[in-house]
């Protein structure tokens, strides 16, 4: 039974169970690429699948092969574009391309660029990927509007004899009362959108309450002499860029001359710096350690990779707080919340919100 597949994986130990995900992530990308090469061996031999009653390569991979349809499409285009520059099959393999890159790279490719364009994009992000695709083919900037969005629609109400056999068939007065109130459809959610349309220029879509709107107008109103034409686009970035330094002062400090704390004991406050760090991080270091790290965690690993994480960042004493550890620049680096909490346990063991730990003073 597949279950046992689930037990047998849990059972594993910490390296067996990363060393069998490297290999069967590796036997998925060799069984992609043969479908891959298969699919586009069929392409060019379309009364095969047409002699099995199928119109379409889409239909036999979607209802003979049981594939969903965005994966049937990512690897219908990755075997067309096989057909045509074979050398896709190697980088996929490799896992230095992904079907969804090669399906946006697709169009794009010609027999002069292909190489250089393939090379270009290995291991690189969707995000990235859209960029470089932008800049083989720049799309003209996206004119700004403002649109009222219709409101959700509710689902129809059931014809009336529909309604008088149900309360037919549910005589209960309960369930009677219950059926004229049919659930509505849920309103349909749309994703904000940031996509690239040419060279450092990108398409941003997303949607605005009433009071929000009223503000843009206003505020188009107020900058009409600066922004004749009141561009949402313009606003948008003018106004980023005040949030972004708000932000920064508020999360980083970011004042151009820090002022040093009140001192209440001087004596004291001497004895105590010099003898035990505070847990208190100074603005300045912050700053630093910030640009030093790149807004990014500085956690890598044995084998020589960084964590890509730039969210929910903290501020990480390498040698930890309690074992004395300062709050200079030179012990402080970024974490995202993961490793922070993973470098906490390597020195602490496991985190347990009744667990009481006595901590050495010493490393």
């Amino acid at each position: 039974m597949k279950n046992d597949i689930l037990v047998t994986a849990t059972a594993l130990s910490d390296q067996d169970l990363l060393a069998s995900l490297e290999v069967l992530a590796s036997n998925e990308r060799e069984a992609s690429v043969e479908l891959v090469a298969h699919l586009a061996a069929l392409d060019s031999r379309p009364a095969l699948y047409a002699a099995r009653g199928y119109g379409s390569l889409f239909s036999y991979c979607t209802q003979a092969l049981r594939l969903s349809e965005d994966a049937t499409c990512n690897r219908i285009a990755a075997a067309r574009a096989c057909r045509r520059f074979p050398v896709i099959l190697e980088r996929l393999a490799s896992g230095s391309l992904t079907l969804t890159s090669v399906r946006l790279l697709s169009r794009h490719l010609t027999a002069e660029n292909h190489q250089a364009m393939l090379a270009k994009a290995g291991n690189r992000t969707y995000r990235e990927i859209e960029a470089l695709v932008a800049e083989l083919a720049p799309r003209p900037d996206v004119p700004s509007t403002v649109r009222k969005l219709p409101g959700p629609k509710a689902a129809p109400a059931p014809p009336a004899g529909l309604r008088l056999a149900m309360k037919q068939a549910t005589p209960d007065a309960e369930v009677n009362a219950s059926v004229p109130s049919l659930p509505s459809a849920p309103p349909a959610t749309t994703r904000p959108i940031v996509q690239a349309l040419g060279p450092d220029r990108y398409y941003v879509r997303f949607t605005i309450g009433s009071e929000t709107n009223e503000m843009l107008g206003r505020v188009q109103a107020l900058l009409r002499r600066e922004i004749p034409n009141g561009d949402p686009g313009v606003i948008f970035d003018r106004a980023l860029r005040l949030l972004l330094e708000r932000v920064e002062k508020t999360k980083l400090g970011a004042a151009a001359r820090p002022r040093p704390g009140p001192s209440i004991r001087p004596a004291t406050d001497r004895i105590s710096k010099s003898s035990v760090p505070s847990r208190h991080v100074p603005q300045e270091v912050k700053n630093t350690v910030w640009r030093r790290d790149g807004g990014q965690c500085a956690f890598v690993a044995p084998t020589g990779q960084r964590c890509t994480e730039r969210t929910f960042l903290e501020f990480h004493h390498v040698l930890p707080y309690a074992l004395q550890g300062p709050a200079t620049v030179g012990n402080i680096s970024l974490r995202c919340w993961r490793h922070n909490q993973f470098e906490a346990e390597l020195l602490f063991g496991p985190h347990g919100p009744s667990v009481v730990r006595e901590v050495s003073a010493s490393p």
